[in-house]
C-alpha cells in the first residue's frame, strides 16, 4: 500500500495537470483528471451544476475557449479521508484575458476549489468540485 504522503503528492499532481491542460486547452487530455460522473458546481460564476465529464469539457470550452487563462492554485489542504477517496481545498489566483471584440477585456479572481478525489484504475480523478469566490477584478471595454 502506498505511503499517505504519496497519495497526497498524487493528488497535488493531479491538480497541476488540471490548471496546466485547462489554460493550454489541452480539453481531451483534459477531461482525463474527472472521474466519468464528476459534478462541477461553477453556479458562483454563474455557470450553475454540471454533471459529467463531458458535459463538463463541452461546458467549459464553451466559456473560455477562446478566452487566454492563467490559474494557479496554492496552498492545498488535502484529507485522506479513506485508501481510495480524499478531499482538498485549494486556494485560486486566476486570469481571463477575451479576444479583441468581446465586452469584457479581463479577470482577475480570487477564490477556493473544493473537491474531492477518487482513486481508480487510472490513478486519481477529481470527483467533486466546487468554485467559490472572495473577490475580482473585472475590466471592460469602455
Amino acid at each position: 500500500m502506498s505511503d499517505v504522503h504519496d497519495e497526497i503528492e498524487a493528488i497535488k499532481q493531479l491538480k497541476a495537470r488540471y490548471f496546466r491542460l485547462m489554460d493550454t486547452k489541452d480539453w481531451d487530455a483534459f477531461r482525463d483528471v474527472f472521474t466519468p460522473d464528476v459534478e462541477v458546481d461553477t453556479s458562483v460564476d454563474g455557470g450553475g451544476v454540471v454533471h459529467g465529464a463531458d458535459a463538463f469539457v463541452t461546458f467549459l470550452r464553451g466559456v473560455i475557449g477562446d478566452v487566454t487563462t492563467v490559474h494557479q492554485g496554492h496552498m492545498p489542504e488535502i484529507t485522506m479521508t479513506s485508501p481510495t477517496t480524499a478531499s482538498g481545498v485549494w486556494a485560486l489566483d486566476d486570469r481571463l484575458w477575451w479576444p479583441e471584440g468581446s465586452p469584457l477585456r479581463a479577470m482577475h479572481g480570487f477564490g477556493h476549489y473544493h473537491e474531492t478525489y477518487e482513486k481508480t484504475s487510472g490513478g486519481w480523478r477529481i470527483k467533486t468540485l466546487r468554485l467559490t469566490r472572495l473577490h475580482r477584478i473585472l475590466e471592460t471595454v469602455e
